[in-house]
């Protein structure tokens, strides 16, 4: 387990630290070449808590995701504006752990979601994982990361330094805060206007059984509600650094 400590007992930081380290660096305009070493020289002893820590992975996965989309953005963000943005700036390396470098894709499709394919409305399997995706990836993927993760679009959620003792309530802030501001539900029509995260990723959230359940348990649309759903379009013009208050 994660002791929650910045460092071990030979000073070197955790990396649940590094990650937060890292993403500190990119919003306060520091030096993140300390965390970004840390975090490549990491070894499989250092990284054994995102596999055994179901709450220091979701915290580390979610921040270090976070981190890697400013570090694109400020470095390669002809990337983003590249018509092929999907596939240059997604799949472009972001961040090396324990000497593996990954991809937006890598953290999110791999590890985060499981295994799974951005394509398919999140009912396929993400294809040729490799073994570090197969190492580290969570079991029981969390749907609410997806409003906490941020690729630097204007529709994205606002980015939090997310800490393993807190996940769960910081989770489901950030759930909460995001669905408040973009659904609008219109109770004489039934009609809820919602994310179009809930489009892309229907299978994550159990359906539209499953979106509605969501709507419901965070206070937009009636406990009674059954609403129709329709998704709302997004915009992905770039808007970097976009953190929370």
């Amino acid at each position: 387990m994660d002791s929650g400590t910045a460092r071990t007992r030979d000073g070197s930081l955790r990396p649940t630290a590094a990650a937060r380290e890292l993403l500190a660096a990119y919003r306060t305009g520091g030096d993140p070449e300390p965390p970004l070493e840390a975090l490549a020289g990491y070894d499989g002893a250092d990284l054994a808590v995102l596999r055994e820590d179901r709450a220091a992975a979701l915290a580390f996965w979610t921040n270090l995701y976070n981190a890697g989309t400013q570090r694109l953005l400020a470095e390669r963000g002809d990337l983003y504006d590249s018509p092929l943005r999907s596939l240059r700036f997604f799949s472009a390396d972001c961040v090396t752990v324990g000497m593996t470098a990954l991809s937006l894709d890598d953290i999110e499709q791999g590890i985060l979601r499981g295994s799974r394919s951005k394509y398919g409305l999140g009912y396929l399997p993400r294809l040729l994982a490799g073994s570090f995706e197969r190492r580290y990836r969570l079991a029981e993927p969390d749907p609410r990361v997806h409003f906490a993760l941020n690729c630097g679009a204007a529709s994205c959620p606002a980015i939090r330094a997310y800490e393993a003792d807190a996940i769960n309530e910081q989770l489901a802030l950030a759930t909460r805060v995001y669905l408040e501001g973009e659904t609008e539900y219109d109770a004489e029509s039934g009609v809820a206007r919602v994310p179009r995260l809930f489009l892309w990723y229907r299978g994550d959230f159990g359906g539209p059984a499953g979106v509605r359940g969501m709507l419901r348990e965070h206070g937009v649309v009636p406990a009674d509600a059954e609403p129709k759903l329709r998704y709302r379009s997004w915009d992905w013009s770039r808007e970097g650094g976009k953190f929370a208050d």
